[in-house]
């Protein structure tokens, strides 16, 4: 029922993609995604390509499922060689994010790769379009990570892309569950991402104290920090954050402290824990295939329902 464009393009069963956190999108959450019949995918962000090497090549033990690699053009440590390196890796399926379309796009897909460029305006998906991107992921602002300082949220700025272009589009930003999904299905969009969902999930390498704070927050529990600068980015609520949140003389990513001892180590203080707004809807944390299984099964049953209550007259 499921069947789309997105399955079709990427070769999954479930139109679902895995958002690409750093140090946190690897093998271990990566695999089990792409085993779930989603999309997996691999950071580069983190700048660690050796590690990264060796992260895909665990990927090809772990998985005989399509999975793929995310570009964040703002974070590659040599912009000379991530291409080639993508490239090298066998992957099919690239996204892009983070800076413009036109940097990468052509000699990836002269590559044979397909590519999805993440964007959060309008304005930016046609731009990205231009460029010959094979589809997009439209952002939402109350999605977390790194984000457009003037951020729009999902329900305003999926309909206005997916009405002004013809490319296949993944809603980021907000998605969850069955009635989210079918929520982006509604607005035009034939996959969503997940990332906050998968940072909790039980495969999310991350420190379980970070995996109980996203359980355990409110609706209102993330900040928008760097409204002032770029990149802005969306993180949970803690003393840190909160002390960041109207100060717009610093930049926050100088703030954003110790990735080995928050990421690994579970000391919520000494750093920034990215997360959306969603995680004032996630109630535990679950294994990556029931997350993945329950999104999907329902979002049908969401549709059926509706098709049902609302009969075509």
């Amino acid at each position: 029922m499921l069947t789309n464009r997105v399955t079709e393009l990427l070769g999954v069963e479930i139109p679902i993609v895995q958002a690409p956190m750093g140090w946190i999108a690897r093998s271990a959450l990566a695999s089990a995604v792409s085993n779930a019949g989603a999309m997996g995918i691999i950071e580069t962000s983190s700048g660690e390509l050796d590690v990264v090497r060796d992260e895909i090549a665990k990927m090809k033990d772990l998985t005989e499922r399509p999975f793929g690699v995310n570009i964040a053009q703002a974070f590659v440590a040599d912009p000379t060689v991530i291409v080639e390196f993508v490239i090298a890796q066998g992957v099919r399926f690239v996204t892009t994010s983070a800076g413009s379309p036109t940097t990468y796009t052509a000699q990836l897909k002269d590559a044979g790769l397909t590519v999805f460029h993440v964007v959060p305006t309008l304005r930016a998906a046609e731009k990205a379009v231009a460029a010959g991107v094979d589809g997009l992921i439209v952002e939402g602002g109350e999605g977390g990570g790194f984000k457009n300082p003037r951020p729009v949220a999902s329900m305003v700025l999926l309909p206005s892309v997916t009405r002004a272009v013809d490319v296949p589009v993944i809603a980021a930003g907000g998605f969850l569950d069955g009635p989210t999904m079918a929520a982006a299905l509604a607005l035009g969009a034939e996959g969503v991402q997940l990332g906050t969902a998968m940072v909790s999930s039980a495969e999310s390498p991350v420190h379980p104290n970070w995996k109980h704070a996203i359980v355990d927050a409110a609706e209102t529990g993330t900040v928008f920090l760097n409204s002032h600068t770029s990149p802005a980015l969306r993180a949970l609520r803690t003393a840190r954050t909160e002390a960041l949140e109207f100060d717009h003389d610093r930049n926050a990513m100088a703030a954003f402290g110790n990735v080995t001892d928050l990421y690994f180590g579970g000391d919520l203080d000494s750093g920034i824990a990215l997360g959306g707004q969603v995680a004032g809807r996630i109630t535990a944390s679950r294994p990556v295939a029931e997350i993945i299984r329950t999104c999907a099964e329902g979002c049908e049953a969401v549709l059926a329902e509706l098709a049902a209550r609302y009969p075509a007259s």
